[in-house]
């Protein structure tokens, strides 16, 4: 981790986001070998971040639209 990632996790930190949002988004931009360790770490908001990006307008079967 550089400076430049630090600084960085503050203002996204300071966001206040979900913790699982920030997962997926993790999930989104990481590397082959990151990206393998995230899915092993929690396989279910792997597999709900495939169905969402699978599934028109990121809505799962018998989900309404916010």
């Amino acid at each position: 981790m550089s400076l430049y990632d630090y600084k960085i996790g503050l203002e996204i930190a300071a966001q206040d986001y979900p913790f699982y949002s920030l997962i997926q988004a993790a999930m989104r931009q990481a590397d082959t070998e990151n990206l393998g360790r995230l899915k092993q770490a929690w396989p279910n908001i792997w597999e709900e971040l495939k169905a969402r990006y699978n599934a028109p307008g990121g809505l799962l079967l018998g989900e309404a639209k916010e």
